[in-house]
């Protein structure tokens, strides 16, 4: 595959990466091999965040016509678990990318690390420290002031050895030695000041086992794998690019193969959190249901809400790839969602706070099949249904007012409107609770002459209404959601405050005696509707055939369009 043959391609100057590369195959740099990597730590489930980082690795591969390999960065045996080595994996296929046969975990190469730790020990590059992690920050220095040496730098090459060799047989305690390399306390990249090539940590590891007390930093382990892979562009997010140099001098000491390694700024977003740190914090506090919480910005929350694999790859490469941070407003995100939506989402009535409604001059028992339409939207034609109506209806309560403003268009006492595919009504009189004096009936009459929505003699209604048969829908639970935040950015907190203080308790809202149209009655899990005027809706995992879930996906107001208005004005 060529450059700009994939699906959904970008040209390929578009953004510099791709620039670089489309040089790098020019000049035949990599043998005219492009060979990308993702390689998330498998401590969670992927995330939104991550879906960027995917969708430009697995992209320049698959636009270039290399390949990307799928690497757990399983270093840390504290944080990781093997489910969510399937879960990270379940994520990306779902996202559209698949990485074939090449699939590694960073343990598959602590042997050859250990070996290549060793060989820097014996070039007197790396040394074994008998500092405390306190006392490691306490020397390393400051941004303006350099850092002091180790009163341990100095030690023989066989007392590294030994020392090294017994910190991997677990004589030692755990944060009792590291192994760091002999760089330059001077420097003014901190990363560069002798950093930590190992540490003791007496846990088990998903794969290996207890065969290892010792486990490799990231900036060690992250080099030797693309090496060893052959990769040939490193493609790391922005608060990687002060460890560049010390990814270069780890390859530069080994004389092995060497990638070049290349920046992106991450996906920051409103309303939201990035980290799968903080999501875990969230997940294991309660203050989310699970890492499929459709307020989450999980893939799998995403998910769960409705979002489609489609939109999020095209949010993802309408936001670009950029070499600083900045922060995407969430409603660009629901926007492409809309755009994807609005397309292959058929459309459905559906009514969430139902007020009955009596047709009183259609005849009792008499059902009529309206025919409605699938999606209007769908460039390769939706279809139609029949949607059943009869003498007794739900429309949304919402869609009456007994004393209505001047700009309330919909039902009125005396006033007529249109039914979606039906016909015109009016209303004639409202029927309320003797106790309450909440409205819980509407009486109406209908006009024959306007089947289908049009009337014959021309007359005009300012409103088109929802609506369900009271004898044929279905009833359904629906579940509304806002942002989970408060803070448009969460992490903007003062000295006294926690990110989390600003969850919303009040981000989801229950439904229940919500009404839906029949057709719906064999909607799987994952299934999109729009409720026509309400939104975007998504079938919910907890949906059985007795019991309806439904999320709302996303409103039908499109928020970014109106922000964008308002820039051009």
């Amino acid at each position: 595959m060529t450059p700009n043959d994939a699906p959904n391609a970008l040209p390929a100057g578009t953004d510099f990466i791709r620039t670089v590369v489309a040089e790098d195959m020019k000049t035949g740099k990599w043998g005219g091999k492009v060979v990308t990597r993702f390689p998330p730590e498998p401590n969670g489930p992927a995330t939104l965040g991550q879906a960027k980082a995917i969708g430009i690795d697995f992209g320049i591969a698959e636009e270039f016509g290399g390949e990307c390999h799928l690497r757990m960065d399983d270093t840390n045996p504290e944080r990781e678990e093997e489910e969510y080595v399937e879960a990270i994996k379940e994520d990306i296929r779902w996202l559209g990318y698949d990485w074939g046969e090449h699939f590694y975990y960073a343990s598959d190469y602590f042997d050859q690390m250990h070996r290549y730790a060793v060989e820097l020990i014996r070039q007197g590059k790396a040394f074994v420290c008998d500092l405390s992690a306190d006392q490691v920050r306490e020397y390393r220095g400051t941004l303006t002031e350099p850092g002091r040496e180790s009163p341990y730098r100095n030690r023989s090459i066989e007392e590294n050895l030994d020392l090294f060799e017994r910190m991997r047989l677990g004589e030692f305690e755990n944060g009792s030695r590291t192994l760091r390399a002999k760089i330059d306390m001077a420097s003014g990249n901190v990363n560069m000041r002798d950093p930590i090539m190992y540490r003791i940590v007496k846990v088990a590891h998903h794969r290996q086992g207890d065969k290892w007390c010792i486990y490799p930093s990231y900036d060690w382990a992250h080099g030797i794998e693309d090496s060893i892979e052959g990769i040939t562009h490193s493609l790391c997010s922005l608060e990687f690019q002060d460890h560049r140099p010390l990814y270069d001098w780890f390859l530069d000491q080994l004389g092995v193969h060497h990638p070049r390694q290349y920046e992106f700024s991450r996906l920051n977003l409103t309303y939201t959190v990035m980290s799968t740190r903080r999501f875990r914090v969230m997940v294991e506090q309660g203050l989310v249901s699970g890492w499929d919480d459709p307020r989450l910005s999980t893939l799998r929350g995403l998910r769960r809400r409705g979002y489609t694999p489609e939109a999020l790859r095209d949010f993802c490469r309408r936001i670009g790839v950029a070499k600083t941070d900045s922060m995407v407003d969430y409603a660009f995100l629901e926007h492409c969602l809309r755009e994807d939506l609005n397309k292959r989402a058929p459309r459905v009535m559906a009514v969430l706070n139902p007020l009955r409604v009596v047709v009183e001059n259609y005849p009792e028992g008499q059902v009529e099949e309206m025919e409605a339409i699938n999606n209007p939207e769908d460039p390769e034609g939706g279809g139609t249904r029949k949607v059943s109506f009869s003498r007794v209806l739900y429309i949304e309560r919402d869609d009456f007012m007994e004393d209505p403003p001047k700009k309330f268009f919909r039902l009125a006492p005396g006033r007529e409107v249109r039914l979606r595919y039906a016909y015109f009504i009016q209303c004639e009189k409202a029927i309320k609770d003797e106790n309450t004096g909440e409205i819980v009936e509407l009486r109406c009459t209908y006009d024959p002459e306007t089947k289908g929505g049009n009337a014959p003699d021309g007359r005009k209604v300012k409103a088109t209404l929802h609506w369900v048969s009271a004898d044929h829908a279905l009833p359904a639970e629906v579940r509304l959601f806002s942002h989970l935040f408060t803070r448009e950015n969460p992490l903007d907190v003062g000295p006294d405050e926690d990110w989390k203080d600003s969850v919303d308790p009040n981000s989801i809202e229950t439904l229940t005696g919500c009404r839906v149209e029949p057709s719906l009655k064999n909607a799987q899990a994952e299934d999109r509707f729009q409720f026509e005027r309400l939104g975007y809706f998504c079938v919910d995992p907890d949906s059985t055939p007795e019991r309806l879930v439904f999320n709302r996906t996303v409103t039908l107001r499109d928020d970014w369009a109106k922000i964008q208005s308002s820039q051009k004005k």
